[in-house]
């Protein structure tokens, strides 16, 4: 059975839009969260990192049952948790009890990999390439509208409206997933046993691994706790790798690996958002920072979110152009060349980041890099693995975006930690050796990607 695409496309890409509307109530408000709670910065940013640790261990879960029969009951379960978790967050009275909504809110990590299987089963076939490029790149498009959303909500009241907002729009994406997608199991999709033991082993190893590098900057890298976090990781990691091997039906597949493009598109995921991240966050400090610092563009809440706008924009327009050339050139050249984008990016921002238009210009060629760059990978992964393997599959590689954004975001803490000043600023040295570390790791990144693509086709000719 096919669905016309013309509805059941913007259905999901609504629901996905979930995804980027809960995670724009991160960076911005941790501030606002150490205020009206009474905590100190450290603590609130665990709002951040409870939220991907349940993103981490979900991701992965709901990936492999999206390759099931039940793919419209896990994407209305999963929005119906995230929604409870939005009414918790918003309602919380301390810190423990909006810790428990943002845990909830984790799930949304997972949303997208169920919406890019229900496209692949249901859409055309001619129209499934498109649709699973536009899912992939639906929660950066949708983070330029997010964040400024959040601070126009948060700035002109408080963070508790920008949760209810969040709630609302969760609200609004199960009604029209109800009543829009196709009821009743997939009768195409394989009925396996549930690989339980390698869903505790992949959740267990990235948790550990996840708040090893979420908590390191503040633990220090040295420390016992980060030491043990990233110890027991490798150790319950490496026990999964064998595991999943040795199974037939695995909660994800290693074996595909062996394919250049999946365990390209794989490698890209990391170092690209890793590189994404340090651009984001370092880009949202600056908007914020008061004009002392040399570099700040003191800018309030109500506009500080604005700064990502461009980069919904640039996502936008990328995907469109991927559309249209996919077709010709192929998925794999815009993979390297959406990396070359955002080394432009962030070399940009690396050199000249004090002025209000230049971080606007850097975010948007951030987001024409990583449209093309999103775009390209699911698609890959797709035109190289069986149909019952797609939503684990992708999820894998979400989950390894995840875990490059970790790696990001903990470097960038460590840099400007290490270099604050004394009113506890980041320093504008800091700042620049952060946006710095963010480039080169774009620019050799663009350079592997590269070299990979004119040895295929060097080897092609031969």
């Amino acid at each position: 059975m096919t669905i016309s695409r013309s509805r059941l496309v913007p259905a999901l890409i609504y629901a996905a839009l979930s995804t980027a509307v809960v995670s724009s109530l991160g960076m911005l408000l941790v501030p606002s969260i150490s205020l009206e709670m009474d905590v100190d910065v450290s603590t609130a940013q665990w709002m951040l990192t409870v939220n991907l640790l349940v993103g981490a261990i979900a991701t992965p879960v709901m990936g492999r049952l999206s390759d099931g029969p039940h793919k419209k009951k896990l994407l209305l379960s999963s929005l119906a948790i995230i929604l409870a978790g939005s009414v918790i967050a918003a309602a919380a009275p301390n810190f423990l009890v909006f810790l428990i909504g943002r845990a909830l809110q984790g799930l949304t990590y997972g949303i997208v990999p169920v919406t890019i299987a229900l496209a692949r089963r249901y859409v055309e076939a001619e129209r499934i390439q498109p649709s699973i490029s536009t899912l992939s790149v639906t929660v950066a498009s949708g983070i330029g509208i997010g964040y400024p959303l959040t601070g126009i909500i948060a700035g002109t009241w408080d963070y508790h409206f920008a949760f209810w907002f969040a709630a609302l729009f969760v609200l609004s994406a199960v009604l029209i997933v109800w009543r829009l997608i196709p009821d009743g199991p997939d009768e195409k999709a394989l009925t396996i046993s549930f690989d339980f033991i390698g869903a505790c082993y992949l959740g267990l190893g990235l948790a550990l691994l996840l708040l090893g590098i979420s908590e390191g900057p503040k633990w220090g890298w040295l420390s016992a706790g980060t030491l043990a976090c990233l110890i027991l990781a490798a150790v319950i990691l490496a026990a999964w790798i064998r595991l999943e091997l040795a199974l037939r039906h695995p909660i994800i597949n290693l074996r595909a690996l062996s394919n250049g493009d999946v365990l390209l598109a794989n490698l890209a995921a990391i170092g690209l958002g890793a590189a994404l991240y340090i651009g984001l966050s370092v880009a949202s400090l600056v908007a914020q920072a008061p004009k002392l610092t040399g570099y700040g563009l003191a800018l309030p809440l109500f506009w500080a979110g604005f700064v990502m706008f461009p980069l919904s924009v640039g996502s936008f327009v990328a995907n469109r152009i991927v559309r249209h050339v996919a077709h010709r050139t192929g998925l794999a050249p815009l993979l390297p060349v959406g990396a070359l984008l955002m080394a432009a990016a962030g070399t940009l921002l690396w050199f000249a980041h004090t002025q209000l238009w230049e971080i606007l210009l850097g975010m948007l060629v951030f987001g024409l890099g990583m449209g093309a760059s999103y775009a390209a990978m699911p698609a890959l992964i797709a035109r190289s693995v069986a149909a019952e393997e797609l939503g684990s599959s992708v999820s894998f590689n979400q989950v390894l975006r995840t875990i490059g954004s970790s790696f990001g975001t903990a470097a960038s803490a460590a840099v400007i930690a290490a270099r604050s000043t004394d009113a506890h600023q980041p320093s504008a040295q800091g700042i620049n050796t952060t946006f710095e570390i963010g480039a080169i790791l774009c620019l050799l990144l663009s350079a592997a990607l590269l070299t990979n693509s004119l040895l295929k086709k060097h080897t092609a000719r031969t």
